[in-house]
C-alpha cells in the first residue's frame, strides 16, 4: 500500500484585511474546530467531564502521529471561500467554516473569515486547494 502524507489545510480570506493577530486567531479557531468535529466524544455521568479519543489509523490519527502539518493559504473573497467548504465537503473531507461574530472587527457583522480541511489526505486536499497561495 502506497504511504499517502496527511495535512490540514487553513483557508483565510485577504479581502478583509485583518490583522495578523485576527488572522492567526481565526486560523487557530478553524484548526482546532475540525479536530474537535472529528474526534470521538462521550460526556460522563455528571455532565461536566467529556472524554475525547481517536480512532486508531484514521486521517486524524496519522495526522497526529506524523507531525500535525498545517499550510495556510489565502483566497480574494467570501464567494471564493464558500466555493472552496463546498468542494470539500461534496468530496466528504472533513471541513469546517469559522463564522466571526464581529465583536472586534467587522463592526458587529457576522463575518466568515476562514475554513479548516482536513486533516485529510493531502492528495485528497490538493484538488482543491493547489492552486491557492501560500499566505
Amino acid at each position: 500500500m502506497i504511504d499517502r502524507k496527511v495535512k490540514q489545510m487553513i483557508v483565510i480570506r485577504k479581502d478583509l484585511q485583518m490583522t495578523k493577530g485576527k488572522m492567526i486567531a481565526q486560523g487557530s479557531h478553524a484548526s482546532l474546530g475540525i479536530i474537535l468535529e472529528m474526534m470521538n466524544k462521550k460526556i460522563e455521568n455528571n455532565g461536566y467531564s467529556l472524554i475525547l479519543s481517536v480512532e486508531k489509523d484514521s486521517s486524524l490519527y496519522n495526522w497526529l502521529k506524523g507531525g500535525v502539518k498545517k499550510v495556510c493559504v489565502y483566497v480574494s473573497s467570501e464567494e471564493e471561500l464558500i466555493n472552496i467548504y463546498n468542494m470539500a465537503k461534496e468530496k466528504k473531507l472533513p471541513v469546517i467554516m469559522i463564522e466571526d461574530d464581529g465583536l472586534t472587527m467587522f463592526k458587529g457583522v457576522k463575518t466568515k473569515t476562514c475554513i479548516a480541511i482536513g486533516p485529510a489526505f493531502e492528495d485528497d486536499i490538493d484538488e482543491i486547494t493547489g492552486n491557492l497561495k501560500l499566505l
